[in-house]
């Protein structure tokens, strides 16, 4: 039976207790385990949630912590094959059925979009996909769309809301917000009912392009659970050894990895006795290799690919300086604020990063880490000779580090924000003692969430 054929109009929702649909364009994905830890915070203080998945979700394996997640799973049905094209116009046929002026309202609303855009097939494909959601949102008795991500997730939201006339809202994050027109955007966030976003410096792009509705947009830093991430026990390593600088990141442009290897190629010219590793994968792997080989770091500087999460946290303990380099690259893509800096700092490693975009917000240069221009190897070694140099203030800034951690990035802090936003007065869950129950020690042989850190 096709996945939609059961699917039922169903009457008014009990709004105290009615679930929310969660948009995001591929689920479960390794990529974001900020969403998947928002997910478990969100049911842990009481919230019902449906899952729509844009694209089918990843094979496995997959990050342990999806097996806690209670809400269903709804991929929409691909457009592609034959089956998936009859799931689509049976619910497209519900959604007429039970709104059939709100349906017109966002066909007309599609076709004057198309007229306007660069890719107008791009915005049929969200239409269609709105009106599985749309349904979808009917049959479960969904009373508010929230999508992840500014681009497909929050358009095919929207037009869910438009044949549904339920709110809807959105999480903005780095490249879905900078790589899509502000128009566009601007848009998106005066339909919705807020816009939430993972830092300050969105909140100022955002609020530039939404004016006198900039008070619909609410900073909701990504949550770490700190219960996963233990205090560190680390010896001083030994003089033949040198100390460890540790990266953690996609290899791709934004991440600033050669600026990283330059600084090295710089720090053993200064005679400083250390190691490299870069622990991810992209697509610019053979030419990282290929500067490192052509510095003379090869043995110093290595590329180690994939890692287990359990791997990567082992592995953060034994670092004596965490450091990554992202800048804005020529498109203007660039980061929010790495995931992997505040697992680094949970951790206690003393970091050395760039101030671009919400960086500085976490790491305060010379209260929480140490902070340098992007694209200025010399800058950046500068910083991480310092860091090596003087253990005592490292320590101090990793401590400082992680308290600012505790303060406004702890998950269950952080996701209580977003809960409220839904409309809950009072928060009912807690966080479980000790964190998640999948510590450390539980993940092994799972690729590394550091693979493709965001």
């Amino acid at each position: 039976m096709p996945a939609f054929a059961y699917l039922d109009i169903a009457g008014e929702p009990d709004l105290a207790d009615a679930p929310i649909a969660y948009v995001m364009k591929r689920y479960p994905r390794l990529t974001e385990t900020f969403i998947l830890n928002e997910i478990r915070a969100m049911e842990r203080l009481g919230t019902k949630l449906h899952i729509v998945s844009l694209l089918p979700p990843e094979p496995p394996p997959h990050h342990p912590m999806v097996a806690e997640v209670e809400a269903p799973l709804h991929p929409v049905p691909a457009a592609s094959d034959r089956a998936g094209r009859r799931e689509i116009a049976h619910a497209h046929a519900r959604a007429i059925a039970a709104a059939p002026l709100r349906y017109l309202g966002a066909v007309a609303r599609a076709a004057l979009w198309c007229t306007r855009s660069p890719t107008p097939l791009s915005v049929w494909k969200q239409f269609l996909r709105g009106g599985v959601i749309a349904t979808l949102c009917r049959t479960h008795g969904i009373r508010h769309i929230h999508a992840h991500f500014a681009n497909a997730p929050a358009a095919s939201a929207w037009f869910a809301s438009m044949m549904t006339g339920l709110p809807f809202s959105f999480t903005a994050h780095a490249k879905d917000l900078y790589l899509t027109p502000p128009e566009v955007i601007r848009k998106r966030g005066q339909a919705a009912r807020f816009v939430a976003t993972c830092t300050g410096y969105n909140v100022r792009y955002l609020a530039s392009l939404l004016g006198d509705q900039a008070d619909k947009i609410h900073l909701v830093y990504h949550g770490i659970d700190l219960g996963l991430f233990g205090a560190r026990k680390v010896a001083e390593a030994k003089p033949a050894e040198g100390r460890l600088i540790l990266s953690v990141g996609r290899l791709v442009p934004k991440k600033g990895h050669d600026d990283l290897v330059a600084a090295c190629a710089l720090l053993r010219d200064r005679g400083i006795a250390f190691r490299c590793r870069i622990v991810g994968e992209g697509p610019l792997r053979a030419e990282l290799q290929a500067q490192i080989t052509a510095s003379g770091l090869e043995g110093i500087v290595t590329l180690d690919g994939a890692m287990t999460h359990a791997d990567l946290i082992t592995l953060y303990g034994t670092a004596d300086a965490f450091a990554l380099a992202p800048r804005v690259t020529e498109d203007g893509d660039r980061d929010g604020i790495p995931n992997v800096i505040a697992e680094a700092m949970a951790i206690g490693v003393p970091v050395v990063s760039t101030s671009v975009s919400g960086i500085p917000e976490l790491v305060r240069d010379g209260e929480t880490g140490r902070l340098v221009p992007p694209r200025d190897p010399a800058a950046l070694a500068t910083a991480i000779e310092a860091t090596l140099a003087d253990r005592a203030q490292a320590r101090r800034l990793a401590a400082a580090g992680r308290a600012r951690l505790e303060g406004e990035f702890d998950l269950w802090k952080t996701t209580r924000r977003l809960h409220a936003l839904f409309g809950c007065a009072e928060c009912e869950g807690a966080p479980p003692k000790g964190g998640s129950r999948f510590r450390a020690e539980g993940l092994a042989a799972q690729p590394s969430l550091a693979e493709v850190a965001p």
